[in-house]
C-alpha cells in the first residue's frame, strides 16, 4: 500500500503559466563574467559592437550571442573534426605515442571521445 500525499491546487488549471524570466530589468541576473568574454571576443571577430548596458542582463546577452556566433557546419563535411581538433588529438598522440584511430577523422563525436580519453592528465 502507497500512501499518495494531496496538494490541493497545486496542479489546478486555473493557474496558468508562469513566465520563468520576466523582461523586467529590475530582475534581470547580470552577465556571468564567461558570457562577458566570450561575447566580447566574438564582437571582435565579428565587428559587431556590443550593446551599450547588455552586461546588466544575462538573458539578452545569450541572445546576442547566439546571433552573433559562427553557425555550424552544413553538408558533406559537418561531422568532420574541425582542423583544431585534429592538431590536438595527433600532439596527444605524438606525446603517447600512439595513433589516433582512422575512423576519428571521419566523426568529430568519435575525435572528441578520443581526445578525451586519451588527453593527458
Amino acid at each position: 500500500m502507497s500512501y499518495q500525499p494531496q496538494f490541493p491546487g497545486l496542479f489546478s488549471s486555473d493557474q496558468g503559466a508562469v513566465p520563468a524570466h520576466h523582461h523586467d530589468d529590475s530582475h534581470a541576473l547580470p552577465a556571468t563574467p564567461k558570457q562577458m568574454q566570450y561575447a566580447t571576443s566574438l564582437a571582435a571577430k565579428t565587428g559587431a559592437a556590443l550593446p551599450k548596458g547588455i552586461g546588466a542582463d544575462r538573458v539578452a546577452l545569450s541572445a546576442w550571442i547566439d546571433r552573433h556566433k559562427p553557425k555550424p557546419l552544413e553538408g558533406r563535411f559537418a561531422d568532420y573534426p574541425s582542423s583544431k581538433q585534429v592538431g590536438f588529438a595527433e600532439r596527444i598522440a605524438k606525446l603517447k605515442r600512439t595513433q589516433v584511430p582512422q575512423e576519428c577523422f571521419r566523426d568529430k563525436t568519435m575525435m572528441s571521445r578520443w581526445i578525451d580519453s586519451n588527453k593527458p592528465r
